[in-house]
């Protein structure tokens, strides 16, 4: 199942699209069906559905709360694990819990002030988005007014973080275990929604050039934020790390992309796994525990 709404539906297609090419090599009869349109239904004879969807009405959990009413075995996280990676503020209270380095952030509502508790540089970026959507660097009082109204058009809330100086990372999860670790150097500076899709903006490093005990840290701390979700059986957990190497959590996503240019494939490419068998292995992980949730 691939598609979806907004400005993740084009990443969502093609997903799904290379996911089917996978699976139909692998012998499998494939069906694909975009939830974005109205009335969709699942074939008849559906034995499980593969989840290839990102952003609202993907990664949010409304499909998966439609296929578990359905009792159709689907791939990936349940409907509640998904509203709470999905929703920064829930994301940020569940790492809190668990004693997980996340960067300070406060949720606004309107344009306003910068906060003072949360000083500058900052980043913003709407509550309930996926892909970076509507991501805003800002790096004074001057550009704050303009980015905030930007960033408000994709959303109502939008959660204002204090802005982590130094190398993005990013740990995939798959069966209970961290891949590789993944290093993107965007070249704009900003690893936001054209930098992740348009090839050759962003330089991957796989796995990332970190001192062991980096890597082990870093690698711990995913499978951390990935259960303190409720995340299952794969996924992606975005990580900061700081002028000295500390880490801090940025966020769990429980459909990663599965395009040409995504981080969860090179993670696991990097560890031995081709695309065709890792697919095989998201659908091997969903029928082992019998493909629910509930």
């Amino acid at each position: 199942m691939a598609g979806g709404f907004g400005a993740e539906r084009e990443i969502s297609l093609i997903s799904g699209a290379a996911v089917g090419c996978a699976l139909r090599s692998l012998g499998h009869q494939v069906d694909e069906v975009d939830p974005a349109i109205k009335g969709w239904q699942l074939p008849e004879d559906v034995e499980m559905v593969f989840l290839a969807l990102h952003g609202e009405f993907g990664e949010d959990g409304q499909v998966q709360a439609r296929l578990e009413s359905l009792n159709v075995p689907y791939t990936g996280t349940g409907s509640r694990g998904s509203v709470v990676a999905f929703d920064k503020v829930l994301s940020k209270e569940a790492f809190s819990r668990d004693s997980i380095p996340t960067p300070k952030g406060v949720v606004l509502t309107t344009v306003c002030v910068p906060p003072s508790d949360v000083p500058p540089p900052w980043v913003l970026k709407p509550v309930a988005q996926g892909s970076s959507v509507g991501l805003s660097m800002v790096d004074d009082e001057t550009q704050w007014r303009s980015a905030l109204e930007d960033t408000l058009i994709h959303g109502k809330r939008v959660l204002c973080e204090e802005r982590i100086e130094g190398r993005e990372i990013t740990v995939g999860v798959l069966a209970g275990e961290a891949l590789p670790v993944v290093e993107v150097n965007p070249k704009s500076g900003a690893y936001d929604y054209q930098s992740k899709y348009t090839k050759g903006a962003t330089e991957y490093s796989c796995p990332a050039d970190l001192p062991d005990t980096v890597t082990k840290k870093v690698q711990l701390l995913g499978l951390q934020a990935f259960k303190a979700v409720g995340a299952l059986d794969f996924g992606r957990v975005d990580i900061m790390l700081d002028s000295s190497l500390s880490p801090y959590v940025l966020e769990v996503n429980t459909l990663p992309g599965m395009t040409e240019t995504s981080l969860f494939p090179k993670a696991a490419a990097a560890a031995g796994i081709g695309f065709d068998q890792l697919c095989q292995r998201m659908i091997d992980l969903a029928i082992k525990r019998g493909g629910y949730v509930g």
